[in-house]
């Protein structure tokens, strides 16, 4: 059978949903394809089951770092309360209330694996053996997601190792689990089972969160040892075995066997474009897929009529959902401008690009302590070339946080580029500091001169006044040559530039 829409959408997770959403809003019909859950991997298996698993066993942390709140929270972690709110929140892994919505805003649902067939050609295979060919007449959006990889370690394969879908979606803890490396996923997880109770053991071959400032890693493995668990840096695995009485050994190469229970492995992804058809528009199965800020596909297939786009982990611009609903804003938006004449705002920052992709990526690690960050770190500035200031801020100088948290430990960075004037990059560590980083990243977006957020007061006495620490660290402008170097009496805070030739102390 075949029959033409509008727009097909294969993979219906946030983004796909997020991309089909504003077609239909542009007035196409669109037909999206999916053949597990819609909703996703976020919704299921990822950000939403993970961070409902941190939040409790963080809210009791919160609870006995306050006085008077200290002394009420004298139970234990209820586990099993945790995972039936895991439960709760993925719909008990029912997608009923996904597929209402596509009804509700004219959306259609074909259950199947899809895959390209030529140019704007869509194959559905459904799953009582079925095919439905779909011809798209304005446009094909690819959004099928990634994969957890699975490294080539000596027996790891065969030890039914778990990756994230397997953590998220646990229903009896681990007495003990080995977790292999040093990422996001790794350490919030570890995070999770620590929280739990589990004997939990890191295993990582470098530091930990290599792309964020140094600080941040190194405030989480102490914040995970102060759980219980062990962070071991500076080793690797080299042969994995399930045993006969289901415990799972790991020999490392410092000669040392590890024993656990479960082994959990979170060492990078891989794109779902195996079996994707890609082979039939010029594209290599397996690969990533290169995209424009547009986010067309860069292929022979889009050179004369721009068709085929690719948003979301596929493209690999930034694997995290937020910023894949953000692609698939602007590719919705452009389809549905493309379809209907409407002008097309392909300029950076237009309504069409996805300019954020480069320079205001925020990130969020849920550990113990939080880590959130947007944008350059000073080495990454650095190797751009770019004039660099720094300044570092303890949250110590905050009453905001001292009144949040007795022995508040924390600490926040602000990179500026030294010739433009702007924030380019910024990085906050410790409890609860996660909502701070939306102001980084409008700081960012907009370009605001570092000189005009003096203006930007932060309210008293709050977290959000570590913004004020970080510009005195860095010298209100006019002020005095000992204010400028941040000196001030009240602030441990410190601030210093390239021409110094070295980090700023914490």
């Amino acid at each position: 059978m075949q029959r033409e829409t509008d727009v097909v959408v294969i993979g219906a997770g946030p983004v796909g949903e997020n991309v089909a959403d504003r077609a239909r809003a542009a007035g196409l019909e669109v037909v999206v394809v999916e053949h597990e859950l819609v909703g996703g991997e976020c919704s299921y298996w990822a950000c939403v089951p993970s961070k409902t698993l941190l939040r409790s066993a963080a809210a009791l942390r919160a609870a006995r770092r306050v006085p008077g709140a200290a002394e009420a929270a004298t139970g234990e972690l209820d586990v099993d309360a945790v995972l039936r709110r895991r439960d709760d929140w993925v719909s008990n892994w029912n997608d009923q209330g996904a597929v209402d919505w596509l009804d509700s805003v004219g959306i259609e649902l074909e259950r199947g694996h899809g895959r390209l067939d030529g140019t704007r050609r869509v194959v559905v295979e459904r799953a009582d053996g079925d095919t439905l060919t779909l011809v798209a007449r304005h446009a094909v959006v690819l959004s099928t997601g990634s994969d957890p990889v699975i490294p080539p370690i000596d027996g790891l394969a065969l030890s039914r190792p778990w990756a994230s879908r397997e953590a998220t979606s646990v229903t009896t803890p681990p007495r003990r689990l080995a977790v292999i490396g040093g990422g996001a996923v790794a350490l919030e997880m570890a995070t999770v089972f620590a929280g739990f109770g589990t004997e939990v053991t890191v295993l990582a071959r470098h530091a930990l969160l290599g792309g964020m400032e140094p600080f941040a890693g190194e405030a989480v493995a102490d914040g995970l040892r102060g759980l219980g668990a062990s962070v071991r840096l500076g080793v690797e695995v080299v042969r994995v075995e399930r045993t006969p009485t289901d415990e799972v050994r790991l020999e490392l190469d410092d000669g040392e066997t590890l024993v656990a229970d479960e082994v959990l492995v979170a060492t990078g992804r891989r794109p779902r474009t195996d079996g994707l058809g890609l082979e039939t528009v010029d594209l290599a199965p397996g690969d990533w897929l290169d995209v424009d800020d547009s986010l067309l596909v860069r292929a022979s297939t889009n050179d004369e009529a721009p068709w085929l786009y690719a948003v979301g982990d596929i493209n690999h611009r930034a694997l995290l959902t937020h910023q894949g609903k953000y692609q698939a804003r602007a590719a919705g938006d452009l389809i549905g401008a493309r379809a209907t004449g409407r002008p097309l705002e392909l300029a950076p920052w237009g309504a069409h690009t996805a300019t954020a992709d480069h320079s205001a990526v925020p990130e969020i690690v849920f550990a113990e302590p939080e880590c959130a960050a947007v944008g350059l770190t000073a080495e990454s500035a650095r190797r751009e070339g770019r004039a660099v200031r720094v300044a570092d801020v303890d949250f110590g100088s905050v009453s905001g946080a001292g009144i949040h948290a007795d022995r508040f430990a924390g600490r926040a960075r602000l990179v500026v580029d030294g010739g433009l004037g702007t924030v380019i990059g910024a990085t906050f560590v410790g409890p609860d500091v996660s909502e701070l980083v939306h102001a980084a990243t409008i700081a960012i977006v907009g370009e605001v001169p570092v000189d005009r957020l003096w203006h930007a007061v932060p309210a008293f006495p709050t977290m959000s006044e570590v913004w004020l620490r970080l510009l005195e660290a860095l010298g209100r402008p006019g002020a005095a040559e000992g204010a400028a170097a941040g000196e001030q009496p009240d602030s441990p805070s410190t601030g210093t530039t390239d021409d110094d030739d070295e980090e700023p102390a914490a």
